[in-house]
Order: C-alpha cells, then sequence, then structure tokens
C-alpha cells in the first residue's frame, strides 16, 4: 500500500476533543487574533458612522430633505466624479491628486453621496476610500498583469455573455456601476453608457434558451441593480421563461453603495421572479449600516437568498479581526459568506493584493475561531479562464496504512482512520 509520510514529527492528541480554556494558547499564527486585544465598540462605532453622515449631509447638502437624499435617482445623478467635486470633501493625497488629474484616460471614479458620506474625510488610509478613491499606484502595470487576466473575451460565444463552465453562464447586462471599485475586474468595460450592452440583450437571451446545458445564469455588468425596474423586470421575465433555466443570480454592490435603490417595487419584482439569488459584494464592516442592514434585511424578506463575494485587498481587509467583523455583520443582515476572492491580476494592481499565503493565513485565523457560517471559500480566479479553484490552509499533514492525519485549529495534530476495508464483528 502506497504511504505518504509527512515530514515532520507527529504527536497525536488521544484525548478528548479539546475544549475552549482560559489557560488555552491559540494556533501559532500571527493571522490568529488575540482574544484579550482590545475590541471596536461596536455601539460607538455605529453612533459615530450616523453622525458623520448627518454631518456630511448637513455640511455638504443642506438644501436636500431627507426624502431626496432617500431617493436613489437623487443619489445616482449627484455622483461624485471629478477632481473638483471630490476635492470639496477630501483632502487628497499627492497619489490622489495625480490619479484623478488624469482620470480622463483612465478608469473613471465615481462615488455616490451616501458612500462618501462613510468615508472619514481626516483619515487617508481609510478602507473604504482606498476602495473608490483613485491612486496614482493604478498607472503602474506590475508582471504578469492585463486588462482581461481571466480572459472573459476568449469564453463569450455571443457579446454580453461570457460561458466559462459548462452549466453556467454570465449575462453582462449593463457598464454601469454607481461607484466604481478600484480593483475591478472588468475596468475595461464599465464606465461607458449602458446602450452598447442592451443592444445585445435579445441576442443573449437567445443563446441561453438555445444552449440546454444552462442551467444558472448569473446577472451582472457593471452592476445590473442600477437599471431600471422594467428593465429588470424585462430581463428576469425571459430568463426565467426558458425552460432549462433553473436558477437567477444577480451580482450587485447596490445594497453596499447605494441601498436607497432597494425599494418596495424593485421587492415586489424580485419577489415575482423566485428564487432570485443575490451575490452582495462587500469590502469591509464599515459598509454595514442601518441603511445597508435595512435594504438587506428587505431582500431577504423578500425571498432573495443572499451570499456575499469579497476581495482581498491589502490595507482594506487583510486581517483577520476586520474579516470576522465583516461576517459576522453580514450575517446579522442574512448574507452568507460565499466567496473570499484573492484579487485578480488586472493592470495597476500590484498595490491590492496580498500573498496567497497571507490568504491562507487568514482562513486560519477564522476557522475554529468563529462558526463555519461565517467563513467563506477562499478561492482564486485562475488567470487565463480557468476558472475558480479553492485555497485552503495544510491541514492535512500526512498519511500513513492506518491513518489521515489532520491539524485543527489549535494547531494540534489528530488521526482519521481512512481504511476502506470492513471491520469485524464484535
Amino acid at each position: 500500500m502506497e504511504q505518504t509520510a509527512t515530514k515532520q514529527t507527529i504527536n497525536i492528541d488521544d484525548g478528548d476533543p479539546p475544549l475552549i480554556r482560559k489557560d488555552m494558547p491559540f494556533c501559532m499564527s500571527q493571522s490568529i487574533p488575540d482574544p484579550g486585544a482590545p475590541k471596536r465598540s461596536r455601539a460607538s462605532s455605529e453612533t459615530s458612522r450616523r453622525g458623520r453622515v448627518a454631518k456630511f449631509r448637513k455640511t455638504y447638502f443642506p438644501d436636500v430633505t431627507k426624502e431626496m437624499w432617500d431617493d436613489w435617482h437623487w443619489q445616482v445623478s449627484h455622483r461624485i466624479t471629478t477632481l473638483s467635486q471630490i476635492s470639496r470633501f477630501l483632502t487628497l493625497t499627492a497619489e490622489e491628486q495625480q490619479a484623478l488629474e488624469h482620470a480622463q484616460s483612465g478608469f473613471p471614479f465615481s462615488v455616490t453621496p451616501y458612500y462618501l458620506s462613510l468615508i472619514d474625510p481626516s483619515d487617508p488610509n481609510s478602507a473604504l476610500r482606498k476602495s473608490v478613491v483613485p491612486s496614482i499606484l493604478e498607472s503602474f502595470t506590475s508582471p504578469g498583469e492585463s486588462e482581461d487576466p481571466l480572459h472573459e473575451e476568449n469564453t463569450s460565444p455571443v457579446p454580453g455573455i461570457v460561458h466559462r463552465y459548462p452549466d453556467r453562464a454570465l449575462f453582462l447586462t449593463t457598464s454601469f456601476c454607481s461607484v466604481y471599485c478600484r480593483y475591478c475586474t472588468r475596468s475595461r468595460l464599465v464606465g461607458g453608457h449602458t446602450e452598447p450592452l442592451e443592444s445585445h440583450w435579445k441576442a443573449a437571451i437567445e443563446y441561453i434558451r438555445n444552449t440546454p446545458a444552462i442551467r444558472d445564469v448569473i446577472i451582472s455588468g457593471g452592476d445590473p441593480l442600477t437599471l431600471s425596474d422594467e428593465k429588470i423586470e424585462w430581463l428576469l421575465k425571459e430568463i426565467t421563461s426558458i425552460k432549462h433555466v433553473e436558477i437567477v443570480r444577480i451580482g450587485t454592490k447596490v445594497p453596499m453603495v447605494l441601498p436607497q435603490r432597494i425599494t418596495a417595487n424593485l421587492l415586489r419584482i424580485l419577489k415575482r421572479y423566485k428564487p432570485i439569488y443575490l451575490s452582495v459584494h462587500c469590502t469591509h464592516p464599515d459598509e454595514i449600516t442601518e441603511e445597508s442592514s435595512k435594504a438587506c434585511n428587505s431582500l431577504a424578506d423578500a425571498g432573495v437568498v443572499m451570499g456575499s463575494q469579497t476581495v482581498l485587498l491589502k490595507g482594506v481587509n487583510d486581517s483577520v479581526p476586520t474579516l470576522m467583523e465583516l461576517y459576522h455583520r453580514l450575517l446579522k443582515v442574512r448574507i452568507k459568506p460565499y466567496y473570499l476572492f484573492q484579487c485578480d491580476p488586472i493592470s495597476g494592481s500590484a498595490h491590492f493584493r496580498t500573498t496567497v499565503d497571507e490568504g491562507k493565513e487568514l482562513i486560519r485565523g477564522l476557522r475554529g475561531f468563529t462558526s463555519g457560517y461565517a467563513i467563506p471559500q477562499y478561492v482564486i480566479d485562475t488567470p487565463g479562464g480557468g476558472g475558480k479553484v479553492p485555497i485552503l490552509p495544510d491541514y492535512e499533514v500526512g498519511r500513513d496504512e492506518n491513518n489521515l492525519y489532520l491539524r485543527n485549529y489549535e494547531g494540534k495534530v489528530y488521526a482519521y482512520p481512512d481504511r476502506a476495508e470492513e471491520g469485524t464483528r464484535n
């Protein structure tokens, strides 16, 4: 029988299953949070955020009523998109200033007043600020980076469709987002007007209709929830009328950046075409506000099943406490942490990317220290169009002819009897 030996001595713990005790040391991983470390007061943080939003409105939009502020059309039409506009709200760093001076030739900048109000103007290292305000570092292309690292265009049988997996198709319905994330995989596509993509809708739906293997359609973009109610309903009606389509998913960041868009009429539409699954793009716990929580709970009440997609970003969310707080907050608003993506090597993304080993350490720091519901699958969407590949820390440490040896969250090793033959009767 072939055996795989470990490269280290294995000390098997044959005692009772481990229980958390005050004197119990944690696994030797720098990523794992110290239980004795001071924790941010959630109540004071939320109170401070609400106060900042109120002050932001009073300072910069004194004549705007609450009804106007809560209107998603108002939010979209008053997006901040230029250097002169953002300079009213933030004292820009040199890197931000340089990037915005050349914004016309690069990836566009846009942020809603609501989302900008969540950013602490006195903190140039604010996580939300880094994720949406351009930096001149975007203009430097590092080895291995490209505009389309996932080769989506090579798996596009008709315009608007990416068909990489046998039973799933990605339907790119719009190039518009209310807020442009600086690490966007489709930065080559988003930022223009929507008509060119909309002109492909009928051909894309015909492709889905004529491809019986497709049972799962992901409506994405851009952000499809920035489309009008009428267009969203037309898309859902057309796609769900195809007999072999079992699941419709919508990829969106709207609940986090434009929660005002989750209106009663939109909820009625989504409820009409359920089951609808929503893949919500969430970056940082500061996005889980009173407004976004209300939007998410309304979606859940309407029968929408939600999972989160988070991109791992250096200096933004690359710590165990940050991710743990994000995932706990998401579960409270009924969003299941689904994917933690290694940042794609798009052009100009090197300043955002951690190493994969750092990503594995973050997962190691979550596993065992919070519930399984709060732990997403860490994946790399492989460059070249190979699809998503799950990445795990090394929990399997070896095997012999009788056992598989597994390391738990404390760093202890346990034996599992990995034998196929039947035992003898007692």
